[in-house]
């Protein structure tokens, strides 16, 4: 088995030279017995996700990555310094327990899994530009212990992405492509200073406040859920946005479900479709815009920021 895997391994380094990405991911592989995927439902107090109908798939990203084929004995190889292997329950913990509260992004993978061979060098690409995300990668079919792993983590099907801050899992996905991959990442490890991180109403007030009067700035308040779809997808416009509009605008995120208060926050601003966007401007609400149309929201921020837009 060991073979298999060091096989396998060679194939990812190799193609992540060669590989054109695709966003297209075919069906998973199933190496463990069937098993009946949980996925929670929003109750009707929750708010629910929203998506634009004007939004449109985004062409597929491609990446490249050089490596060498040889993997080490933890590390899948030299050149993927940062995407580190784990071979079983105990290494896993303790790389989990090491991360603190960083983001860990694991990957559950199989020797004979396609999927898992095309999706792996954005694995890699991500590792080298995240320097404040862990990447794990876990071979389900390598030995019983990892299969183990697999069944306590309830992965049936890969590749599958799971995502953990302070050892607690926060997210996870499978049959997803590049571009998903990274927006995942972008949304749960995001540490940038441009979007300021929200997690309770007096944070909110307290931001306001900083900008109401003369020379203030509109405050964009992206309202979403940790396990919103449209919330993740829209999230690295977000980001892009705080960068090129810092001069007029000040964007800031709350997710509702990070806490009760959070979440008393959003009835308080009937919220009931996510992602929201709340536009205040001197201490008001001034509009919102509810979907995740990547178009839209910008128009909306010029609207609001007195620049007039045409549809």
């Amino acid at each position: 088995m060991a073979s298999t895997t060091a096989a396998f391994l060679s194939t990812l380094a190799s193609s992540a030279a060669t590989a054109s990405l695709s966003n297209t991911a075919p069906s998973g592989v199933r190496f463990l017995p069937a098993q009946i995927s949980s996925r929670r439902g929003w109750r009707a107090a929750v708010p629910r996700a929203a998506v634009s109908g004007t939004e449109k798939a985004q062409p597929a990203a491609s990446s490249s990555s050089e490596g060498s084929s040889k993997p080490g004995k933890k590390k899948v190889a030299a050149a993927d310094e940062r995407v580190m292997q784990v071979h079983s329950i105990e290494e896993f913990d303790g790389a989990l327990k090491a991360a603190k509260n960083r983001l860990v992004v694991v990957e559950f993978a199989a020797s004979h899994s396609a999927s898992s061979s095309r999706i792996y060098p954005t694995m890699v690409q991500l590792s080298r530009t995240c320097g404040d995300v862990d990447f794990l990668l876990v071979m389900g079919d390598e030995s019983e212990a990892t299969r183990a792993l697999c069944a306590r983590e309830g992965v049936a099907q890969v590749p599958h992405f799971s995502f953990y801050k302070g050892a607690a899992k926060v997210h996870e996905e499978e049959g997803i492509g590049p571009d998903q991959l990274a927006g995942d990442v972008l949304y749960y490890g995001d540490n940038h200073q441009a979007v300021v991180q929200l997690g309770s109403r007096q944070e909110v007030e307290a931001l306001v406040d900083e900008h109401r009067g003369e020379g203030g700035k509109l405050v964009v308040l992206d309202v979403g859920l940790k396990h919103c779809g449209p919330c993740v997808k829209v999230y690295p416009t977000v980001v892009k946005l705080s960068r090129t509009m810092a001069d007029t605008t000040v964007f800031a995120r709350m997710n509702g479900d990070e806490n009760d208060g959070c979440m008393e926050f959003l009835r308080d601003m009937d919220v009931v479709e996510v992602p929201t966007f709340l536009f205040i401007r001197d201490g008001k609400i001034v509009g919102r815009y509810i979907g995740s149309g990547k178009g839209e929201l910008v128009g909306e921020i010029l609207r609001y920021n007195g620049v007039r837009v045409t549809y």
